[in-house]
């Protein structure tokens, strides 16, 4: 499985509540327009540079850090990234992420800057820089996990196929 798309850079300690504010938690129920507010609080900018399809998120250590709503991960996938490359999860947001299909990757961060046209091969297991022409090495995924992600998450995989084919 390939991705690619441009790099959208973020620090260390990102939280639920900088990827989506707590003040929206009940007073926006509509996915669309709560993406509208993806990471207002730290850059109110950051929805214009997100180009659908085509962003990826990379951050620091501790992504995901906070509470365990799933509308953070939701609101990331709803804005159109690709994929949240870091230099480390929490954990229950790492879960929340893959049970709707959203990839997130752990790498060593530092060497990514905003902008940086990012290809990445799952099956071989490497993120590259094409704007650097550097290779970064992360853990290949397995197949069934590649295949959660493609088809929207556990919920989506189960809906089709009735059961984990591993």
């Amino acid at each position: 499985m390939k991705l690619e798309g441009k790099a959208i850079k973020l620090g260390d300690n990102i939280n639920t509540d900088f990827i989506i504010s707590g003040r929206y938690k009940f007073a926006i129920t509509d996915l669309k327009e709560l993406a509208k507010h993806i990471m207002e609080d730290i850059d109110p900018k950051f929805p214009e540079k997100i180009n659908p399809g085509k962003s990826i998120i990379v951050a620091g250590r501790n992504f995901g850090m906070g509470s365990s709503r799933e509308q953070a991960p939701l609101v990331i996938k709803e804005a159109g990234i690709v994929a949240v490359l870091a230099k480390s999860f929490a954990r229950i947001f790492y879960r929340n992420a893959f049970n709707i299909g959203l990839c997130l990757i752990e790498t060593d961060t530092d060497k990514i800057d905003e902008n940086d046209l990012l290809d990445i091969d799952l099956d071989k297991g490497t993120v590259r820089s094409i704007t650097k022409n550097i290779n970064l090495e992360i853990k290949p995924f397995l197949k069934f996990m590649q295949e959660l992600l493609k088809e929207g998450g556990i919920i989506n995989y189960f809906k089709k196929y009735g059961e984990l084919k591993v």
